[in-house]
Order: structure tokens, then sequence, then C-alpha cells
């Protein structure tokens, strides 16, 4: 593994981890569900992106 998806896969980790510690500490008192699943939905996009960026050269080597 390449030091630049090294760097992808610890940011892919953290949005992961981000997606399942705000839901239950800054969002607990939201009582809509759309606030966590607003939140989820951005945080997907931005793994799909980032996903993007990380295999976009996989074939060119």
């Amino acid at each position: 593994m390449k030091i630049n998806e090294f760097k992808w896969a610890l940011c892919i980790l953290f949005i992961i981890f981000i997606a399942y510690i705000l839901p239950y500490t800054l969002l607990t008192n939201v009582a809509k569900w759309y606030g966590s699943f607003l939140l989820w939905v951005v945080l997907a996009f931005t793994i799909i992106i980032i996903n993007y960026f990380l295999t976009k050269d996989w074939g060119k080597e």
C-alpha cells in the first residue's frame, strides 16, 4: 500500500468513526430522524468521492 493510499484509508476510517459517534453525542437531542440521516448521506457522498480518488490510478501502473 502506498503512503497516499494509506492516507485516504485513514481518512475513510475517520469518517466511519464520525458516522457512529456524532449521532449518539451531538445529535442526541434531535428528535427528528432526518438529523442523523442527513449526516450519513453527506458522509456517504464524501466516502464515495474519496474512493474515486483512491482508485482512479490503480490500473495505470
